[in-house]
């Protein structure tokens, strides 16, 4: 029975053996071209499990008629493009409305003074 290792034995020798060996075994581990293309390949199925998911999740609520992120992200962007275009129209307006109300007003003319005694009049 002193040869077997209960949960909590395991436990306790991996904590006492410390990081520089579990970093040592896991290093070994990834050594191995085995361990790492199932790594990869689990990854690389993940990655293309998630991407179906998500485009069935976006048929469904587009089925179902309900605004998916991307919609909304397209959305926000429209709409932002839109107030820029309202800013720029406000500043063309803004310039028109004061060439309009400069126009409006009378410049005053100079004109020559004229002096009521002139030497022609003497």
């Amino acid at each position: 029975m002193g040869n077997r290792r209960n949960p909590d034995n395991v436990w306790q020798w991996l904590v006492e053996a410390g990081e520089e060996t579990v970093s040592q075994v896991a290093g070994e581990v990834l050594q191995n071209p085995r361990v790492t293309e199932a790594v990869a390949g689990a990854i690389k199925r993940a990655a293309q499990t998630k991407g179906q998911v998500d485009k069935n999740v976006e048929r469904v609520l587009a089925a179902l008629n309900v605004v998916t992120r991307s919609d909304h992200e397209k959305l926000m962007n429209k709409v932002e493009a839109l107030q820029g275009s309202l800013v720029n129209i406000n500043i063309k307006l803004d310039r028109l409305l004061a060439e309009k109300e400069a126009k409006k007003r009378p410049t005053p003319r100079r004109t020559p003074r004229t002096s009521k005694h002139s030497k022609s009049d003497d």
